[in-house]
């Protein structure tokens, strides 16, 4: 006899796991509120109820999910008293039910010898269970749930892939907290939000623990408080980023273009207008060729008057086809030499994280300023921004920032946006002798 009693969240997780409507359910939020248990207990329970079915436990890496989450399913399976009715063949790292059904652990970290996760193969499963599912990709993600059709119509069910996760920023924030909070999910969609107090389990002394943690700590699995942002990992602080569109003390100036240009059908070309250190236009488009770019570039040069040597163009890629067609703008390279700044070390690993560190330095000292545009882009602006995190020092010891890749897997999206304002320090190191020192070394 199953003894599961769950708390009033996971019941309301279970309800929706039993509605027909509902396809994709996130529990998350705080630590130790019974987020792993309620997934594993639902594998079990499923395997269970439905005979020779196929389920998926995942997580970003297979060691973890052995160490956590494998360890939380027996000690299910004990105190439910049915640990005979499950055995795990690690050679093959499935757990085979009596009644014919099992529960494929699997790993699905993005590796990059296996950017399309083939590794998953042909593989269909009833269901899939995805604990800590802010540590895999997007992608990754999309391609499970496409693996989630093996005998629903023998029983009659719609395939469920049940989440769970800590707070943090990147592309579950996007697809499921934010339209949580805005009241947009798709009707496939639920999410719940969990906090440590809810299992009733969990002991006090944990709870004592985590109000003497560091603030980042507290805030993020005591309180599952998604919007609180690491200050000792990301270069750009919180509440920085709030003051950002309500800073007095901008004055205007020279201005600027800046653009971070897109591949055809690949992320998002984004241009922005300067007023010396103030944004006052961003353009954004999607699907044009270079053509386009640089005939918009143009009119934006004539319309806020500014000149082409004032226009800088990242020339990664396809930007440099855009560099082409404007004869006298600049040209950023990201991985060219850092500019040598009078009285300054030059300690940057390449351009792009010298200006990266300088824009940090700007926005922490109220110097730059997004005018009046849309709400949206702003988010998307400080959603980017809170990302950008320093890299581990290489072994010279230069200062760098974590790669674009791991970035858009954090986010689901290239930092366009972040980009494009970063390559505006460009022209401050150039004309700048006077910078700050950098509070970065």
């Amino acid at each position: 006899m199953i003894n599961f009693r769950p708390n009033k969240k996971q019941y309301l997780a279970l309800e929706y796991l039993m509605d027909d409507e509902v396809t994709e359910v996130l529990y998350g939020g705080a630590a130790s509120g019974g987020k792993s248990y309620l997934g594993c207990a639902w594998l079990i329970i499923s395997c269970l109820k439905y005979p020779d079915t196929r389920w998926l436990m995942g997580r970003s890496k297979l060691n973890t999910l052995k160490s956590t989450t494998l360890k939380t399913f027996n000690d299910i399976l004990r105190e439910w008293n049915i640990i005979d009715r499950f055995k795990i063949n690690n050679q093959t790292n499935i757990i085979k039910c009596v009644n014919g059904s099992e529960i494929i652990l699997k790993d699905l970290f993005s590796y990059p010898s296996d950017p399309d996760f083939d590794s998953l193969g042909s593989l269909e499963v009833t269901g899939a269970f995805i604990d800590e599912v802010n540590q895999i990709s997007s992608k990754a993600f999309e391609i499970v749930k496409t693996r989630i059709r093996y005998k629903l119509s023998k029983f009659n069910i719609k395939g469920k892939c049940l989440m769970s996760c800590n707070p943090s920023k990147g592309w579950v924030y996007n697809e499921f907290y934010k339209p949580f909070l805005l009241d947009q999910l798709p009707v496939y969609r639920k999410f719940i939000p969990a906090l440590a107090t809810d299992n009733p389990n969990t002991e006090p002394s944990y709870i004592e623990s985590l109000k003497r943690s560091s603030e980042f700590i507290k805030q993020r699995l005591l309180y599952g408080n998604w919007d609180y942002s690491d200050e000792y990992d990301s270069m750009f602080k919180y509440e920085n980023l709030l003051k950002i569109k309500d800073n007095v003390n901008i004055e205007s100036g020279v201005r600027y273009i800046t653009a971070d240009i897109a591949r055809l059908g690949k992320d998002t070309t984004v241009i922005m207008v300067w007023d010396g250190l103030k944004v006052i236009d961003v353009i954004e488009m999607n699907g044009v060729t270079t053509d386009i770019s640089a005939s918009r570039i143009k009119d934006l040069c004539t319309r806020y008057r500014v000149s082409l040597s004032n226009v800088i163009i990242d020339a990664d890629g396809i930007g440099g086809g855009v560099v082409d067609q404007l004869k006298g703008v600049k040209s950023f390279v990201n991985n060219s030499r850092a500019i040598e700044v009078r009285n300054r070390p030059n300690n940057y690993s390449n351009l792009k994280s010298q200006c990266y560190y300088l824009l940090a330095e700007y926005v922490e000292l109220e110097k730059v300023k997004l005018g009046d545009i849309d709400n949206y882009i702003y988010e998307n602006i400080c959603q980017e921004l809170q990302v950008i995190k320093q890299k581990d020092m290489d072994l010279d010891g230069k200062l760098s920032i974590i790669p674009k890749d791991i970035i858009k897997k954090i986010i689901g999206r290239s930092p366009d946006y972040a980009d494009c304002m970063m390559m505006r320090m460009f022209f401050e190191l150039k004309t700048n002798s006077d910078i700050t020192r950098m509070r970065f070394y």
